[in-house]
């Protein structure tokens, strides 16, 4: 098993509140020292090229060094068909982006000492006590057996995605997808007039992939934090996330619903439909989500909308020890534990572990090249939004895009960060 943590590389780097406290500068520097202005052309460039070859109707790219914002634009259209244009503070779904928000929430509480990570989360959440796996399945009429769990889910699982939970229409399990569907879960979000806990307790009645502890299974998990941190602080979800994490860092275009001044600066989410872009239909979401419908869910795996620069102060945070302008989000030894490998060999050989809030580059990875140093932090969301975040060279990479179903051999994302990386002298 895989236990890497990442003291050793915070002690290399000094690291302290001292020596990185920055915030994002108020302007784009292209000359911070360690930064090659040549390539930052370079980069721009291809960014340049996948708008003019359409590979995506627009997008919005932010670099930041050492708290310093080296690079930021805008390309091409935040709505193709009124040919409205993309803006740096353009607002975008991110979608799972959202979970490492709601894992840092988490783990604001834990700090508190309200409970153990390898507490059982039916402790807090009692429908979720004795939970059951899958066994047999009748595709006919969905019909299902299950066999008790010998483990029960903890809040650990929840975070790691070990849990054994599924993620109804995205699951990899058609089983699971139908199941899920028939059960009424939320995926994503909704416009529907729900609450989190309504699809929670839905959720807690249906069997598990598989025992918790002995997979790596992409989950509903964290929707269910979301609701557990109501249940343990007493507070509506989106509150608490307002109060303690936006507030403090300055977030305030991370939403999970917009308002009314907020609501023009919402990128559409576009697909390919006869050879151009075009509004994504309402499928199984609703992409006029957040700016319509009841507004009463508040997904904690997918729900919020957010803008580059507010991502960007939240990943500072985290570069900095957990502070920000002053503000105390997190310890340095929480953070020491949110960043290493916590699921020992479950994500394989290819290059990424995964800590309690982030995807984390091991030496696979670094062997590999182009996605960062050793302890890299990373995600993205569904609709094509991605960051990553760098320790050992202060940098922190943004790319959001706003698209789904077909595409158009889109290849920003990888290009991005390869090339983030060699702007380092």
């Amino acid at each position: 098993m895989k236990t890497r943590s990442l003291l050793l590389i915070l002690f290399v780097l000094g690291f302290s509140t001292e020596l990185f406290s920055q915030t994002l500068s108020t302007s784009v520097n292209s000359s911070v020292p360690g930064i090659s202005k040549e390539r930052l052309g370079k980069l721009d460039a291809m960014l340049d090229e996948a708008i003019l070859k359409d590979q995506v109707p627009g997008l919005v790219a932010m670099v930041v060094k050492n708290g310093q914002v080296v690079y930021h634009a805008a390309k091409g259209f935040s709505d193709v068909e009124s040919g409205k244009a993309m803006e740096k503070n353009s607002i975008f779904r991110i979608a799972s982006q959202t979970k490492a928000i709601t894992s840092t929430a988490v783990m604001i509480l834990w700090e508190e000492g309200k409970f153990r990570l390898d507490d059982p989360i039916s402790k807090y959440i009692p429908e979720f006590k004795n939970p059951q796996v899958l066994n047999t399945f009748r595709y006919a009429d969905t019909t299902y057996t299950t066999k008790s769990s010998s483990k029960e889910i903890t809040i650990r699982h929840l975070l790691t995605h070990t849990s054994g939970l599924g993620y109804g229409v995205i699951d990899g399990d058609e089983r699971m997808r139908m199941i899920y569907h028939k059960a009424g879960v939320t995926d994503l979000f909704t416009t529907e007039n729900i609450t989190i806990k309504e699809s929670v307790m839905r959720l807690a009645k249906l069997p598990l992939h598989h025992e918790p502890g002995v997979k790596y299974t992409y989950s509903e998990g964290l929707d269910v934090l979301g609701y557990f941190i109501e249940v343990v602080s007493g507070m509506p979800f989106d509150q608490f996330l307002k109060t303690r994490i936006f507030d403090p860092l300055g977030m305030n275009d991370t939403r999970f619903y917009l308002n009314d001044i907020q609501v023009p600066r919402l990128v559409t989410v576009h697909t390919r439909k006869e050879g151009k872009w075009a509004p994504f239909p309402v499928t199984f979401y609703d992409p006029a989500y957040p700016k319509t419908g009841a507004k009463t869910f508040f997904s904690g795996g997918a729900g919020l909308s957010s803008t580059t620069e507010d991502y960007a102060r939240f990943l500072q945070m985290y570069l900095n020890g957990g502070i920000y302008n002053g503000k105390r989000i997190l310890s340095p030894p929480t953070i020491q534990t949110i960043m290493t490998n916590q699921v020992g060999d479950l994500l394989g050989d290819g290059g990424k572990d995964y800590g309690l809030a982030f995807g984390l580059v091991d030496e696979k990875g670094v062997q590999l090249g182009g996605i960062g140093s050793l302890g890299t932090f990373d995600w993205g969301g569904y609709f094509n939004t991605q960051y990553f975040a760098d320790p050992k060279t202060g940098i922190i990479g943004l790319i959001f895009k706003q698209t789904s179903g077909a595409g158009n051999g889109d290849e920003t994302g990888w290009k991005f960060r390869q090339m983030v990386f060699s702007l380092v002298e």
